[in-house]
This record gives structure tokens, C-alpha cells and sequence, in this order.
């Protein structure tokens, strides 16, 4: 395999030579917001609807967009291009830039932009078949989740804490409702109905969480966006995570209980099919 090829500020260059500078806000402050997309077949999913939260989070955080859509989406073009081999995950990121350190925003500074492609690993067919364990945490984050920051240490202690009790991931819990997982949004199924939490500033509104949405109303499958609590959570029939790179995960176990019957409930597995139809929908486009 070719060494992989990013883009930082202007120049394409191997991955393992691009480097910014130890000033920079992004990495003094964790300053700056980032995007996940997967890519199937050479084609960015739902790309608008990414650069659309990358723009809300950029607005959230005062720092104006360095680039048009019509430049992000030739850059990502040329990055998907340079790292050609299957499926690919982009990940990209915009910090203030270099400044002299200090907590107010500098004046007038470049921002950084960097942009990377991963490959996209599918799911192992073993966690689609058995599905994954989670535990319930308290939410200990910072009050904007919505905003997708790159200062996600809490993010990472939180999930390390599920990983560290042989589960996935994290669903958190403020005020004893449901926010989101550490890395994912979070469904339920509730007396036969599809529920997630409604969008606001304590989670982030998810492209898949909301290509779930959309799917569900356009195949008849009764959604409600509502809160969910911790005791509606803990007897729900099916609970699902989703996120960019790990599409819609069944949790089949939540606090060492079962959900369920302990196994991909008939709803996800419906879901499932109708997401992967739409994948395949986008693969086969022109």
C-alpha cells in the first residue's frame, strides 16, 4: 500500500511528513472542530449534510469558515483520489491556527486545515450477529455537545471506562435522561416505537442518527424524538448506537442485563437492511 496522503493548508504531502506548529491554538487548547465521513465507492456520505455541522460548529465556536463548500469538497475529492483503495473514512479539522499563547482569541491568524482518509473497516459480522455490551455513566461533559469540538478528553475517559468494564460504549445519562453514547447517538424501542433524543446542546446531532430518522419516517417505522430515561432505557425491548464509522450497532446488553432477549432485536435488524439498501443505493449512482 502507498504511503496515505493528506492535505494540510494548501499542499497535498504523505501523511507521515505533515506537521503544525507546537502554537497552534488546536493543539495548545484543543481550539478547532472536526467531521467524520464515510466514503463508499469513491463518493463522500451525505457530504452536505457534514459540511452543513461543520459549519454550525464552526459558528459555535466564532471562528469563520476558511473555505467555500465547493473547496471543501474539491479537497476531499483530491484526498479521497490520492488514497484510492476501497472504502475510505475522511476526517478533517480546522483549529484557530498559531498564536501566542493566551485564552483570549488572537487577532488576525490563518487557520489550520487538515484533512486525512482512513480505510473504512466494516463491522465485524460478529457484532452485528451478537451485538455489543454498554454500561450507563453519568454525562460529565461540557454543557455543548453539540458542538463536534476536538477537545473530546471526557469523551475519551468516558469511553475508556466502558472498555474498561468489557462493554463498547458508554451511554450517558444527564439528570437521569439519556444524552448520547461517548462516541454515538443513541435509539431505544419503547412499546414498539422507535425513540431518540431530541436535538439540543446536551448531544451531538448525528448524520447517522438523522439518516436514521429520515429512513424510519420514509419506510412507515414509527419514530419519535423525545427524552428517554434512565428506567425506559433500562427495560427497552431493542437500545441501537450509531455514529459515521460504526453505522447502527445493536446493544444487546446494557449493565451486564440483557436488552431484550440478548440478541439484535427485529427492528435493528429491519433498520439495518434498509440502511445497507441505501448504501448500496449510493454505490450504484453515476
Amino acid at each position: 500500500m502507498s504511503e496515505p496522503i493528506c492535505y494540510l493548508n494548501g499542499d497535498y504531502q504523505p501523511l507521515d511528513e505533515a506537521c503544525v506548529p507546537v502554537l497552534d491554538r488546536g493543539f495548545i487548547f484543543g481550539d478547532g472542530v472536526y467531521e467524520v465521513i464515510p466514503v463508499y465507492a469513491g463518493k463522500p456520505f451525505r457530504l452536505d449534510h457534514h459540511l452543513e455541522r461543520l459549519n454550525d460548529s464552526l459558528n459555535n465556536i466564532y471562528l469563520a469558515n476558511p473555505l467555500s463548500d465547493e473547496q471543501w469538497t474539491r479537497i476531499i475529492q483530491q484526498v479521497i483520489m490520492h488514497n484510492a483503495e476501497g472504502d475510505q473514512s475522511i476526517y478533517l479539522q480546522v483549529t484557530r491556527g498559531v498564536a501566542k499563547r493566551d485564552h483570549g482569541f488572537p487577532g488576525e491568524t490563518r487557520p489550520t486545515v487538515f484533512v486525512m482518509s482512513n480505510p473504512f473497516s466494516a463491522v465485524d459480522t460478529k457484532l452485528l450477529e451478537e451485538g455489543v455490551g454498554a454500561i450507563t455513566l453519568e454525562d460529565i461533559r461540557w454543557q455543548y455537545c453539540h458542538i463536534k469540538s476536538i477537545a473530546l478528553l471526557p469523551n475519551i475517559l468516558l469511553r475508556q471506562q466502558a472498555l474498561n468494564a468489557g462493554a463498547a460504549e458508554a451511554i450517558l445519562l444527564k439528570a437521569d435522561k439519556v444524552t448520547e453514547g461517548a462516541a454515538s447517538n443513541v435509539f431505544a424501542v419503547l412499546d414498539g416505537k422507535l425513540v431518540t433524543p431530541p436535538k439540543g446542546e446536551c448531544l451531538l446531532p448525528g448524520i447517522t442518527r438523522d439518516l436514521v430518522v429520515e429512513l424510519a419516517d420514509k419506510h412507515d417505522i414509527a419514530c419519535e424524538q423525545r427524552d428517554i430515561s434512565r428506567e425506559e432505557l433500562l427495560h427497552a425491548a431493542e437500545i441501537w448506537i450509531t455514529s459515521s464509522t460504526r453505522e447502527i450497532l445493536p446493544v444487546t446488553h446494557l449493565d451486564g442485563h440483557p436488552v431484550g432477549d440478548g440478541l439484535p432485536g427485529p427492528l435493528w435488524q429491519k433498520m439495518y437492511a434498509i440502511y445497507q439498501d441505501h448504501k448500496n443505493e449510493l454505490r450504484q449512482a453515476t
